[in-house]
């Protein structure tokens, strides 16, 4: 081979090695080049949603004044009622309880202790009706229980009969108020008029029919305080709720005993005396 040859070889080695450096560089640089790309257009995204939660925020901070007299528009601030006046919370519940004593006092000047009222006594009543009004009184006790147990039912989703009342829409209430009022009037007239007269002779004992229906509908004006006014009205209802349900026992248990138990005799019975020494002859 001349020297021309060797030289053209040498030559065209070399522009072959410089070629494929080149190529494999410029490979690398365009992989390189690509993958920064996409991690840019991955991570632009991400930048764009921080600065759109950053800046209203920021924006919002800015522009909040601590001492300004606007009110400050967000839909994360809950806005809370004004507190109510002591008139209402605590004037109300006394002018209800006063309207209560009021009622009776009323009764009790109208209609004055009289002991020469009609004298019964239930013990001489037909076998039948002193067998049905035991077997009524005990049934009006039942629906007194079942009632009762209405209210712990619903005090297991409310956490108080004032939040069990407030829930109540109108139509609801009025229906409650409805209901209520004839049943409470229906028992305390069924169990209030026999035992009423049966112990006619007992001034004290003239007190309980009214106080128990008085404190019924004390009872049912109070929910319309609790769902209206303050639910402060709850005390209310529980002080009626004690009264009533006393009363209405207290009746219930005396018309029991005199109508089932006649041997058994008690000092506020009319007939102790004759019934005692009845009782005593029979026994010899």
């Amino acid at each position: 081979m001349t020297r021309f040859g060797i030289l053209i070889s040498k030559l065209l080695e070399r522009c072959i090695i410089a070629l494929v450096l080149g190529l494999g560089v410029g490979v690398g640089l365009g992989l390189t080049q690509q993958h920064g790309l996409e991690l840019a257009h991955a991570e632009q995204p991400l930048a764009s949603q921080a600065q759109a939660s950053e800046a209203p925020s920021s924006g919002k901070a800015d522009d909040f004044n601590f001492f300004s007299d606007k009110p400050v528009e967000s839909k994360d601030i809950v806005v809370l009622p004004p507190e109510k006046s002591k008139w209402l919370t605590v004037g109300g519940p006394a002018a209800l309880l006063t309207f209560m004593v009021g009622i009776l006092l009323l009764t009790w000047r109208l209609i004055p202790f009289d002991k020469h009222s009609v004298d019964i006594n239930l013990r001489n009543f037909p076998p039948a009706a002193k067998r049905g009004m035991a077997l009524a009184v005990v049934l009006f006790g039942i629906a007194f229980a079942f009632g009762a147990s209405e209210l712990w039912y619903q005090l297991q989703f409310f956490g108080s009969s004032a939040d069990f009342v407030a829930s109540m829409s109108l139509g609801k209430l009025i229906v409650m108020t409805h209901a209520h009022l004839f049943g409470f009037t229906t028992a305390f007239f069924i169990v209030g008029i026999p035992f009423s007269m049966q112990f006619n002779h007992i001034k004290l004992y003239q007190w309980i029919f009214p106080i128990g229906l008085a404190a019924c509908l004390t009872d049912v004006m109070s929910w319309w305080g609790i769902k209206y006014v303050a639910h402060s009205f709850e005390y209310v209802s529980m002080v009626c709720a004690v009264l009533f349900s006393v009363t209405y026992m207290w009746m219930l248990i005396g018309l029991l005993r005199t109508l089932a138990f006649p041997e058994v005799i008690w000092a506020s019975d009319k007939d102790k005396a004759a019934r005692a020494q009845k009782l005593g002859k029979s026994g010899n």
